[in-house]
């Protein structure tokens, strides 16, 4: 359910704004979306994991704030943010 710490450094590479950035919103969404998708799949096969699902709200709802943070700073970043995350159609 949770990402391997490899899986994690690859993310803060690639989504990283200058080197060593770990805590950026572009970061955090990257991380995230990765998370969501591993529980996601988890709960494809255990549909009756009710404390699984709730954490999968809180994170859900933790990126959807992220996202309209980065909406309001800077909107062609957030363009790029959902592209490179295929998180919307």
């Amino acid at each position: 359910m949770s990402i391997t710490a490899e899986r994690k450094q690859e993310l803060i590479k690639e989504f990283a704004i200058v080197e060593g950035d770990t805590g950026s919103p572009d970061v955090q969404v990257a991380i995230l979306t990765e998370r969501i998708n591993n529980l996601t799949e988890h709960l494809r096969g255990n549909m009756k994991d009710h404390h699984s699902r709730r954490g999968l709200l809180k994170m859900v709802g933790l990126r959807r704030r992220l996202l309209a943070y980065i909406n309001r700073k800077d909107p062609a970043q957030y363009q790029k943010m959902l592209k490179r995350l295929k998180l919307r159609k």
